[in-house]
């Protein structure tokens, strides 16, 4: 009930690296739920500008209860198993990226596996919703105008 207003500022603020994810996009693996897997799958596979082509290049591990396969994007894949198991794996060889997925990052945050966020901000308010971010042990370092967004970024501060 609460999507879509991002696209209303046109497609600048959401278009290319907003994230600034870099390297990331070549050697990490981006874990997604369902949802969001099927929203990217429709935006991302067919665009050719340098940020889709390294979306669309790099590994996806899509966590869902309902999907049979993952085919409908390429380099992309079910991840067996429990979340917190497998994402600690992916971790000891590459970066894990998660974007969006509300219910993913919740489960990994419940197992201390999130080390960073980075959120796009833009001036709309909803009056209500989901918090993503817990409080405490994290500190702002660094703040970015993106044209009519903000780009915050919050590192995990260890006790």
């Amino acid at each position: 009930p609460f999507g879509g207003w991002a696209f209303r500022y046109g497609p600048g603020p959401v278009a290319g690296d907003k994230f600034d994810m870099g390297e990331i996009l070549d050697t990490g693996i981006m874990v997604v739920g369902r949802r969001t897997w099927e929203l990217f799958s429709g935006l991302f596979s067919t665009r050719t500008d340098d940020f889709s082509v390294k979306l669309n290049t790099m590994p996806k591990a899509v966590v869902s209860r309902t999907l049979d396969n993952a085919d409908g994007w390429t380099n992309s894949a079910l991840l067996k198993g429990d979340l917190a198991t497998e994402v600690k794996a992916l971790r000891e060889t590459r970066d894990v990226y998660i974007t969006g997925s509300t219910s993913v990052v919740e489960e990994l945050q419940a197992h201390d596996l999130v080390d960073q966020y980075r959120l796009i901000l833009f001036p709309t308010s909803v009056g209500q919703g989901q918090r993503l971010i817990p409080t405490g042990n994290l500190e702002l370092t660094g703040c970015e105008r993106l044209g009519p967004a903000v780009r915050l970024t919050y590192d995990r501060v260890q006790p």
